[in-house]
């Protein structure tokens, strides 16, 4: 497994997943954001992916095992809540990454010098919404604790390293560790307490080992595709 389709298939999932909130988003403005972030992150899935092979069959034809995403961004939306999690929790790993990818010498630099300030504001919108709905109202409150609780038990996965990226795993997770920590405080939510390199979810994604909703989700994506195939526009 290489670093670029690893981290090419984060980014195309999450991608998908995002794309879903379109016409469901609460607000307008949260539809236009939300859409943003997930044609920043399909454009960089498609740098990634062709470091690797075709782009197109890459995504659209390969079998649910060969995906080698992390679990946690093939979660489903759930509400807007339980999304901002998902992508505080991912958003904020993904900068720190992309910070260290960038100055170093691998074929992945030139990307991640390029990604890094597209995934810095995806970490500041996730990180005002945290702060928007864990300090606000009794609802909103309990709605993003109950997001991140659900979400806790994926993190660990992130931190299994990826070969092809060079970077001091240990030291980025701490990094992780102590920016959510942060945020949480700010935002008087705790940090959940459950188990987050369980035997199901360290690592399992990487490895090709994916959750009932994944599934789901590539059946739709690879739809159109698998059923015109050889079709051009």
């Amino acid at each position: 497994m290489t670093a670029a389709l690893a981290l090419g298939d984060d980014a195309l999932v999450l991608s998908h997943r995002l794309g879903e909130w379109a016409g469901h988003a609460p607000v307008l403005e949260e539809e236009v954001a939300l859409a943003n972030i997930a044609l920043d992150l399909l454009g960089q899935a498609r740098v990634l992916l062709s470091l690797v092979g075709d782009e197109d069959e890459l995504a659209y034809l390969r079998e649910e095992r060969a995906f080698r995403n992390l679990q946690l961004v093939e979660q489903e939306n759930g509400d807007f809540a339980h999304t901002i999690a998902r992508q505080l929790f991912f958003s904020t790993y993904q900068h720190l990454l992309y910070d260290r990818l960038a100055v170093g010498g691998s074929p992945l630099a030139p990307l991640a010098g390029k990604a890094v300030k597209e995934v810095a504001y995806h970490q500041e919108h996730a990180e005002q919404w945290t702060l928007r709905l864990g300090d606000g109202t009794a609802e909103s409150h309990e709605r993003m604790q109950r997001g991140l609780d659900a979400l806790w038990r994926f993190t660990g996965e992130m931190f299994q390293p990826v070969e092809g990226a060079d970077v001091d795993w240990s030291e980025l997770e701490d990094s992780w560790s102590r920016s959510v920590t942060a945020l949480l405080a700010r935002a008087t939510l705790s940090v959940p307490a459950g188990e987050r390199t369980g035997a199901w979810s360290a690592g399992a994604g990487r490895q090709g080992l994916h959750t009932e909703p994944f599934g789901r989700m590539l059946a739709e994506m690879q739809h159109l595709h698998r059923s015109h195939p050889g079709a051009t526009w």
